[in-house]
């Protein structure tokens, strides 16, 4: 049974969308009083935090992995799902990074200026996206939750963003005070590596959740054939599926020849199977259908191979 860890998920979330709303207001705040087109972008990044936090909270409360009457395999694609969705959110939220600083080269802008206790706002910023992405990533591997993990990726790349912004505004402050306008381009050259951080943090959220949503395999299917043929009583198991991702659920069906003449002998086989399966890969749900001796396969798993048949000896 995969445990239901839905409360201390919630829990999380509600304290990093409070902190991320902090963090939202004091870049919008500072970005606007200096008119720094990479803070104001930022800030936009952090919209995305909070959105974010509230899309993982409607999922989480979805997403329970209890099986029921209409949902029999649980509803833990709810959270894969919200995954997706920040991926989306983190598409949008570089494409109008993109095109704000395009927008600046061609068209200009106000000069950006920026104080001293400006910067040091900006170091506490970064302190606290510091605290709620690693406290996500750490709650998210304790309760395996893709959400945390997902949304924890995600507060990452907008660590690295105020790390590049906060570059670009010291290196403006300097100028200001040495007399040097020219690194007022710092403010548009930053945005577009903090864009490229934002695009790589979404497809990063994406490439691990898409395996979950479309159903690939779990577990190699020669793996769990060489842990079958080691059961005694096993003549040969073919046509071998998984699907789901090993530490949070996986679903495995198998067809399973068994040197048995009777039903009591071919079941005590099967639940001999399941339990070593069960240690290695919990929580696992496991179905055997179970064939007589004399019937034969060469399918260890599905294949588009032609040539890969079977045959049944009656």
């Amino acid at each position: 049974m995969t445990k239901d860890n839905r409360s201390q998920v919630r829990r999380v979330l509600l304290i990093t969308l409070l902190l991320n709303l902090l963090v939202m207001g004091l870049k919008a705040i500072v970005g606007i009083i200096t008119g720094s087109l990479s803070l104001q972008a930022d800030a936009l990044h952090s919209v995305t935090d909070s959105a974010n936090n509230i899309l993982g909270l409607v999922a989480s409360h979805f997403s329970s992995p209890t099986p029921d009457r209409r949902h029999p395999y649980g509803h833990q694609k709810y959270e894969g799902v919200a995954a997706l969705g920040i991926a989306a959110f983190l598409g949008i939220a570089c494409f109008e990074i993109i095109q704000g600083a395009i927008d600046k080269i061609w068209h200009g802008g106000d000069s950006v200026t920026i104080s001293p206790e400006q910067l040091w706002i900006l170091l506490i910023v970064l302190g606290i996206n510091i605290f709620v992405a690693f406290y996500e990533r750490k709650i998210g591997k304790e309760v395996d939750s893709p959400i945390l993990i997902a949304d924890a990726y995600h507060t990452m790349s907008d660590i690295w963003v105020t790390i590049m912004v906060l570059l670009g505004l010291i290196g403006i402050w300097q100028g200001e005070q040495f007399n040097l306008p020219q690194l007022q381009w710092l403010d548009i050259i930053f945005a577009f590596p903090v864009a490229i951080l934002v695009f790589y943090s979404g497809w990063e959220v994406v490439r691990s959740n898409l395996p979950w949503l479309v159903d690939e395999m779990a577990i190699a299917p020669e793996k769990i054939y060489e842990i079958v043929m080691n059961v005694p009583g096993v003549i040969n198991c073919h046509d071998i599926a998984s699907r789901g991702i090993v530490g949070r659920q996986v679903f495995l069906e198998m067809h399973l020849i068994v040197n048995a003449q009777d039903v009591k002998t071919s079941h005590k086989i099967t639940e001999e199977i399941e339990r070593i399966l069960k240690e290695k890969f919990a929580p696992i749900r496991i179905i055997i259908h179970v064939e007589p001796p004399n019937y034969e396969s060469s399918n260890i798993s599905f294949s588009s191979d032609k040539n890969n048949k079977s045959k049944t000896n009656l």
